[in-house]
């Protein structure tokens, strides 16, 4: 495995790992009185100006991204912050366990858009989809108990929408650094979430509410964001999100400890398979490549960036 694919590899299982955080601090966050909708404005807005502060004061060069670069962070973030909604509404009448299972389809449509974009997965990938396609069903065998079905509808629409922003991003990272991609998605996505807090359901929670859940949310939003798009960078968004599958175990083993939920043993079973999939990828060897056409190849500078860009030309 190469320098690049190691780093884009340790990137996306970090991602991963702090993703496994995020429904269990939300559904914590929902529990203690907080709704879906303060849940994650709070949270994304926090996350965005955690890392704008952060960049004004250590890394103002990273400020800088050409205007189609702009323009595409804007789509990928509005397009995931309705998804968030969705999330975070669905995580409101569903366990984090089942939520995150659910969401986990999100490969499949990636790989969908990916196809859009004239990006082919290779054999091996293929394999790994279908086993974690047949991974999660096994974890999602829930037909012993009542699934709330529009919750489920819920998840599923959260999950497109967030597979259809990683391609976006990808786009536009060929040519812009993971923190910039980062922060004017998360600018993106608070633009829309606030909004509809502000709009839907204005309540601000009860003094003597724990803020713990909702900030530890915000921290893993800021650090899952900011591997996510550096995963996405060197390895592509359908192999970041293989391995973004890694958060299932830590969600289903923290949901188990915090919350109580329960899988049977088939749902184990399942587990196992997913973590077979995730194993796989070392012996993935196609490199992320641009592609030609498609339908997000407007999301490119007009020629090579010039040698005085801040962050320096294709860094």
């Amino acid at each position: 495995m190469k320098n690049w694919q190691k780093r884009g590899v340790v990137a996306a299982l970090s991602s991963a790992a702090f993703l496994g955080l995020a429904p269990v601090f939300g559904k914590q966050a929902i529990l203690l009185g907080f709704s879906p909708f303060a849940v994650v404005a709070l949270r994304t807005g926090m996350a965005a100006m955690l890392l704008l502060l952060l960049l004004v004061v250590f890394k103002r060069e990273y400020l800088y991204v050409f205007p189609l670069g702009l323009a595409g962070c804007a789509l990928a973030g509005i397009i995931n912050g309705v998804g968030s909604l969705f999330y975070y509404l669905a995580l409101g009448r569903l366990t984090a366990s089942i939520g995150q299972l659910l969401y986990s389809l999100y490969p499949i449509f990636v790989v969908a858009w990916s196809f859009l974009d004239r990006q082919t997965p290779s054999k091996l990938t293929i394999l790994r989809i279908v086993l974690a396609t047949t991974a999660v069903l096994l974890i999602t065998n829930v037909n012993s108990g009542g699934v709330d079905m529009i919750g489920v509808m819920y998840m599923f629409i959260a999950s497109a929408l967030y597979a259809l922003h990683l391609p976006i991003n990808q786009r536009v990272l060929y040519e812009v650094p993971a923190p910039t991609v980062t922060l004017y998605t998360l600018l993106a996505m608070s633009a829309v979430v606030i909004p509809a807090y502000l709009f839907f359901n204005p309540q601000w929670p009860a003094e003597n509410i724990s803020w713990q859940p909702v900030i530890g949310l915000t921290l893993v939003t800021f650090l899952s964001r900011l591997t996510l798009f550096l995963g996405v960078k060197h390895i592509g968004g359908l192999q970041t999100a293989l391995l973004g599958l890694g958060e299932l175990l830590v969600t289903v083993s923290l949901g188990h400890l915090w919350l109580g939920d329960q899988l049977s043993s088939l749902q184990w079973v399942g587990v196992l398979g997913l973590g077979a999939s995730l194993l796989l990828v070392r012996f993935e060897k196609k490199t992320p490549s641009k592609g030609s056409g498609g339908w997000l190849s407007w999301i490119s500078p007009p020629h090579r960036l010039p040698p005085d860009t801040p962050w320096g030309p294709h860094s």
